[in-house]
């Protein structure tokens, strides 16, 4: 699947440590028209690299893709996650 045009969700719902960029702020190198500058660059985040548009994530529009993954962010911040008892 290829990114949708004009979406950046990726770029912008989760955090980056690598970048020091936080949840729900857009990553400093998304251009003015949602794509990443860093794209096919050896500088680009692993975790970016890795990263790959699929149907699940990126749902039927921006909204969508922008929930699912503030979701999964939330989800995954150690954070909120129940302590062990």
């Amino acid at each position: 699947m290829d990114c949708r045009p004009g979406c950046g969700a990726c770029c912008i719902a989760p955090s980056i440590s690598s970048l020091g960029k936080p949840a729900g702020i857009p990553c400093p190198h998304l251009d003015p028209t949602l794509r990443c500058t860093l794209f096919g660059r050896p500088e680009r985040p692993a975790c970016c690299g890795g990263l790959q548009a699929s149907a699940e994530m990126c749902g039927a529009d921006r909204e969508a893709a922008l929930a699912y993954l503030t979701r999964l962010e939330i989800e995954s911040c150690p954070a909120t996650m129940p302590h062990p008892r």
